[in-house]
């Protein structure tokens, strides 16, 4: 379960437009992620700029690195993104059933 510091440090990380276009690139790329080069390409942004911005979604737990060989794969943390999806909506309509549909759960692409 989120706590408050966490959902702020989400929310912080996705609060830039270029982190935000990364996230919303490897949400995407779904399970299989991306490498640094495929991200730059696809965002036509400088190497370096990207991986500021990823360093600082890694560090809020929105996006994971895992080295493939001689690559680097990033991927989207759906485990985060979900339960910082659940930490805003929780007390939605006080608790009573609503009308809203509900996010889709991205982990179980």
């Amino acid at each position: 379960m989120m706590d408050e510091r966490s959902a702020v440090a989400s929310l912080a990380a996705l609060a830039q437009g270029m982190r935000l276009r990364v996230f919303r690139a490897l949400v995407g790329a779904g399970p299989e992620g991306m490498t640094p080069g495929a991200l730059a390409a696809t965002l036509d942004v400088p190497a370096s700029t990207l991986s500021f911005h990823l360093k600082e979604l890694m560090h809020a737990g929105l996006v994971t690195q895992q080295r493939d060989g001689r690559n680097l794969i990033y991927r989207p943390s759906f485990e985060q993104m979900n339960e910082l999806l659940a930490y805003l909506t929780a007390h939605c309509c006080h608790g009573m059933a609503c009308d809203s549909t509900a996010a889709p759960d991205c982990s179980t692409c």
